[in-house]
């Protein structure tokens, strides 16, 4: 056959050539060893906990030697795309400090996009410019076989009892003539590209894996689609050529895509290019309550895989980052132990150290890890990381939450325990410091508040006497003495040896009266100190708070 003309009949408007494109993308001017990575998501709108985890490896990776770290839309089922979903992932990425240097999302005419379009859909006449030449050295085909008859292909292969798929004698189209394709498309009949595969069935493929290490898998013998039928490519030809031009050196991707790489090893053979690294992670695991094992991490079952699980709760990102590192890096931890003042982006990242089996995914370590970072930050860091998250997350209530700044900050020191010796660690996410604050502010009215464990009679003969003995200039063992004061009036006892001594003495001792009283100030029995929370509240407040129990 003629593959020249048959190029020419299949692409009649294709006149560039890929020498063209290889001067256009030339080789990156880098320092020595800087690599090149990619995020390349599809446009679905869902950005789960494997991308960030991904991505955080990618951009450890390009920053660590002064390479870049761009952002690529894998936009070629428009089925699947999402409005507004490159906006959501630069915003989501943007959240946890990951930052790209170019790509999706950077104006057409930034100085350092220069390697683009950034979306697949743009970049079609590049894909046609590429499998034309396949065509025109043989390595591509038209295929005209409709669902029906691909049916019939994988039923005779089962009745074989052999590897379903398109290749071989089974490959129906492969030898069609010249003129029996130039009759099909004059005859109107759609169809897609397929690559000749070159693979043979009984050859092995010995591939080294930048995780994994050395992997012996199977050469691809499927001539798998190019092009669909619509002209678009298919991932897996549009990834080669993207990942070629511009200019990936390691690509860091999910252990699912691992049962393609002989698919792709032949792309990037017959295409003529250099292959980049591979890595391929370890899935994101967690223990099943129910089965008492270990499973990947479902969209369908786990929350916690969608990020937005994250950021609509407000973990901190740099806490997300430090607990993916001592995922992503075995020895990470033991340096941020070591080194906790230093900046993470100090870390030797090493693909080396990423995990080669399931990496498990463990909430209560996370928890711990925020508590933990949280104790870290000045009231000011604090306060400005709850405002951010507030205001994007609950507009209306920020209103009132930060209407006072020195109450608000007043607040996150005794919670903090900034001064203390020992700084607290109460803090996980900022909507669960919300829960823990929300008693300062009178809009959490519909709050489920702790019962009191005595009767009205003596809940508010205390409360009554409280507010006749309390003045707001009293110090803290003033105020206390006072406390002391209404417990001997009520039978309670003052003393606490004397009550240890003589329990059946007393209807209770001074801490019964220090409950009721913040029970009805704060709605809690268990909070930081209560002297500290009234002179936070204002005298106001807490009048108003413990008259409306008296009046209830």
């Amino acid at each position: 056959m003629d593959n020249k003309k048959l190029a020419d009949l299949l692409f009649p408007d294709v006149v560039n050539t890929p020498e063209y494109y290889e001067e256009k993308f030339p080789y990156r001017k880098l320092p020595s060893k800087a690599e090149v990575t990619r995020m390349a998501p599809s446009p679905t709108g869902f950005i789960h906990l494997g991308n960030l985890y991904s991505a955080l490896a990618d951009e450890r990776i390009a920053h660590k030697k002064g390479g870049v770290f761009y952002l690529r839309i894998e936009d070629t089922d428009l089925k699947r795309k999402v409005d507004g979903a490159v906006e959501t992932i630069i915003k989501v990425m943007r959240y946890f400090d990951i930052e790209f240097d170019e790509g999706a999302g950077f104006p057409d005419d930034a100085p350092n996009n220069v390697y683009g379009p950034y979306y697949q859909r743009q970049r079609v006449d590049i894909y046609h410019t590429y499998v034309k030449d396949l065509v025109e050295r043989g390595l591509a085909y038209p295929c005209f076989c409709e669902e029906e008859e691909l049916a019939k292909v994988r039923e005779q292969q089962d009745a074989d009892k052999v590897l379903t798929g398109y290749y071989g004698k089974y490959a129906t189209c492969r030898n069609l003539s010249y003129e029996e394709i130039e009759e099909n498309i004059k005859a109107g009949k759609e169809y897609v590209i397929r690559l000749r595969s070159q693979g043979s069935p009984d050859k092995e493929i010995t591939f080294n894996d930048c995780i994994m290490g050395e992997v012996k898998l199977p050469e691809n013998i499927h001539d798998i689609v190019l092009l669909k039928k619509d002209g678009v490519p298919t991932y897996h030809l549009a990834h080669a050529i993207d990942d070629h031009l511009m200019r990936t050196t390691t690509v860091i991707r999910g252990g699912e895509w691992l049962a393609s790489v002989p698919i792709h090893y032949e792309l990037f053979h017959v295409l003529g290019f250099k292959m980049p690294k591979y890595g391929h992670t370890a899935h994101l695991m967690k223990f099943d309550e129910v089965t008492g094992g270990k499973r990947k991490l479902s969209k369908r079952k786990d929350p916690e895989l969608s990020l937005d699980y994250y950021r609509k709760d407000g973990y901190h990102p740099y806490c997300m980052k430090v607990y993916l590192l001592t995922l992503l890096n075995s020895n990470f931890e033991e340096w941020h132990e070591k080194f906790p003042d230093k900046d993470i982006n100090e870390f030797p990242f090493s693909i080396d150290k990423m995990s080669k089996s399931g990496a498990l995914f463990d909430k209560d370590k996370l928890h711990n890890i925020c508590k933990n970072e949280f104790s870290k930050l000045s009231e000011d860091e604090m306060y400005d990381f709850l405002y951010d998250w507030a205001q994007e997350n609950e507009p209306e209530k920020c209103k009132v939450w930060f209407a006072d700044k020195e109450k608000m900050l007043a607040i996150l020191r005794l919670y903090m325990g900034i001064g203390a010796k020992r700084r607290r660690k109460d803090f996980i996410y900022a909507r669960q410091i919300f829960e823990l604050i929300s008693y300062f502010f009178d809009i959490e009215d519909n709050q489920e508040k702790d019962e009191f464990k005595k009767d009205k009679e003596t809940v508010d003969a205390v409360l009554n006497e409280y507010l006749s003995l309390y003045n707001h200039e009293d110090d803290n063992s003033e105020w206390f003495n006072k406390l002391k004061t209404i417990a001997d009036k009520f039978g309670f006892a003052s003393d606490m040896k004397a009550y240890k001594a003589n329990p059946e003495n007393y209807k209770g001792n001074v801490s019964d009266i220090a409950e009721i009283v913040r029970i009805a100030v704060t709605g809690r029995a268990n909070t930081p100190d209560l002297w500290s929370i009234v002179h936070i509240m204002g005298e106001d407040q807490m009048c108003e708070r413990i008259q409306k129990v008296i009046n209830g």
